[in-house]
């Protein structure tokens, strides 16, 4: 903004000025959270501490897979952000509909979600909310191969020393060469899903 050139915003950024302008929700593809080895490296999304401070909420199709999902739920419970799925008691992963972690609190419906907005913002708590809308399973990636293809690309990021704010561009093209596309396919789908609904 400094230099009035142009840019890109991440998921935290997005919330900060969507709140300054007034805009109470957005939709994303896949937030940020805590990466794999965090204990080690620290790594661990903006997006969240955003989410623990500015309220907004946030529509997606869950947290980006190349994270570590468990530990994601955790800091945004302890950010106390209230995350729900829609239609599902499984948290989605994004390319998948299944994290493997059970959803904190699950709605049936798109006005259950207004109606918490309304609650929060009436309570004043002053924090993000997260909507998780997984992928259908027609349109989402083989849960098996995306697998395979993130556990390669996160060693390769090892041997390669990539780290830091490197780490998320890298993991996302990576697995998407190794996956022979399929993981862009889905996350192009889910992205166009959610704008529809």
């Amino acid at each position: 903004m400094a230099e009035k050139g142009h840019g890109a915003t991440t998921v935290a950024a997005t919330m900060y000025l969507a709140h300054l302008a007034g805009i109470r929700v957005f939709v994303t593809g896949g937030i940020g959270g805590v990466h794999r080895g965090a204990e080690a490296t620290m790594d661990i999304s903006a997006d969240l501490s955003e989410l623990g401070r500015t309220p907004v909420a946030v529509v997606c199709a869950g947290v980006k897979s190349i994270l570590d999902i468990p530990k994601t739920l955790e800091v945004l419970e302890t950010q106390g952000v209230t995350v729900a799925t829609v239609g599902s008691k499984i948290f989605p992963a994004f390319f998948t509909p299944d994290s493997g972690c059970a959803s904190p609190l699950t709605i049936a419906t798109p006005l259950q979600g207004a109606k918490m907005m309304v609650a929060n913002a009436l309570l004043n708590l002053q924090s993000g909310m997260l909507f998780a809308c997984p992928i259908p399973k027609e349109e989402a990636a083989d849960t098996e191969g995306v697998t395979k293809a993130i556990t390669q690309a996160l060693q390769e990021s090892v041997e390669q020393g990539i780290i830091g704010k490197d780490s998320t561009p890298f993991l996302l093209k990576r697995v998407n060469e190794l996956s022979g596309g399929e993981s862009l396919t889905s996350s192009t789908l889910t992205c166009l899903l959610l704008i529809v609904v």
